[in-house]
């Protein structure tokens, strides 16, 4: 899918790095004035936790299809909620400490809020351009945009190329957390280097699982893919084409895709795509280690389900500092993000998970007995 537009990617390249952009050009008018009140406003309304951000992801791509990045976002979302949900959920609590659990949730919950104050206004500012047919990405910077963005917006106007955009919207979300988020300090000695080592070490655990449903089985069904090294600027940039190219490229499945997120609204626990597997209330007795009887990726119900809580239950909303000022396109060299090549991924996820399952249930049940025995 990459290779179709490769001309227009190296060509806006070279004008990133011929004619790098600058601050903003234009006046600002009452009436420019008046829509960046809106678009502040609803940022943050919408910005309140993991799921009401999930949910409107999804609410703009059904009015803007054509904004890729809208629904690759609202699916990598829901993963960041499920991840969250199971720091309260079945097994993590077993395994980690109470602040090992909230360090993990504000790491989480701080990379989610940031990507999302940063992109979902640019997203409004496009649907307010759409609305009036103005360009008006001179607000860019006035919305602390990357300069990074505004030749991509202004390019996708003229040519509507959303895969083009897409690419862009992947490198600039990660690039803007990448200081603020993975290189600071506090999360690496709290999270990075300890908690997600050790999950990782030991359970590889960051899967990203985009489900669908098939139509004639009517069984939901996960693709996806694993982050093997989260600390790397790289492999995240290089798993968020992946998982463009893996979302977009079969369209019977995008098509199922965006069904599903359309008929299971977003709450945070993993009973969204798999009811049989999980619920959002805990069946184990208490005191009790869940036990599975079969595979998880048998997709049959012979036991008591793992406990999913919703998000909203057992996370409240935290009220988050200022994201920190500065424009992460400092390095020109970074247009070669945009040309760069990635790993195309095959998508097969689902047993890879059901086993992170197994080994997480073994982890705790082990744990339980050492920690029990007489």
């Amino acid at each position: 899918m990459f290779k179709s537009v490769k001309k227009q990617l190296n060509m806006v390249a070279r004008q990133l790095k011929l004619n790098p952009p600058h601050s903003n050009d234009s006046p600002i008018t009452d009436q420019d004035k008046e829509t960046l009140r809106v678009i502040r406003a609803e940022t943050e309304k919408l910005n309140q936790n993991n799921v009401t951000r999930t949910q409107a992801y999804f609410d703009f791509f059904q009015k803007h299809n054509e904004i890729h990045w809208a629904l690759l976002a609202h699916l990598v979302s829901r993963n960041a909620g499920w991840n969250m949900t199971d720091l309260k959920g079945e097994y993590l609590p077993m395994l980690l400490n109470q602040t090992e659990q909230n360090n993990f949730f504000c790491f989480l919950e701080r990379g989610n809020w940031l990507i999302f104050q940063d992109a979902y206004p640019q997203l409004l500012l496009y649907e307010k351009s759409k609305e009036t047919n103005q360009p008006l990405f001179h607000l860019l910077p006035e919305l602390k945009v990357s300069s990074f963005m505004r030749p991509f917006w202004e390019n996708f106007r003229l040519h509507g190329n959303s895969l083009e955009l897409t690419i862009a919207l992947i490198i600039n979300e990660q690039q803007y957390i990448e200081k603020r988020v993975i290189q600071n300090k506090l999360y690496k000695e709290t999270v990075l280097d300890t908690i997600l080592f050790k999950l990782q070490d030991l359970f590889d655990f960051n899967h990203i699982l985009f489900p669908y449903t098939t139509p004639l089985q009517k069984k939901t069904k996960v693709v996806g893919g694993t982050v093997h090294h989260f600390s790397s600027l790289e492999d995240r940039i290089n798993l968020g084409k992946g998982l463009y190219d893996l979302l977009f490229s079969v369209k019977t499945r995008l098509a199922q895709t965006i069904d599903w997120a359309d008929m299971n609204p977003h709450t945070g626990s993993r009973k969204d795509f798999w009811p049989h597997l999980f619920n959002d209330v805990k069946e184990t007795a208490p005191g009790s280690v869940h036990e599975l009887h079969n595979s998880p990726c048998s997709l049959q119900v012979k036991s008591l389900r793992i406990y999913s809580p919703s998000l909203t239950l057992v996370w409240k909303d935290w009220i988050h500092e200022k994201a920190e000022a500065g424009d992460w396109y400092k390095n020109k060299k970074a247009h070669n993000w945009i040309k760069k090549s990635y790993n195309e991924l095959n998508g097969d996820i689902q047993e890879t998970y059901c086993h992170m399952i197994e080994q997480l249930e073994m982890a705790a049940y082990t744990k339980h007995l050492l920690f029990n025995k007489n």
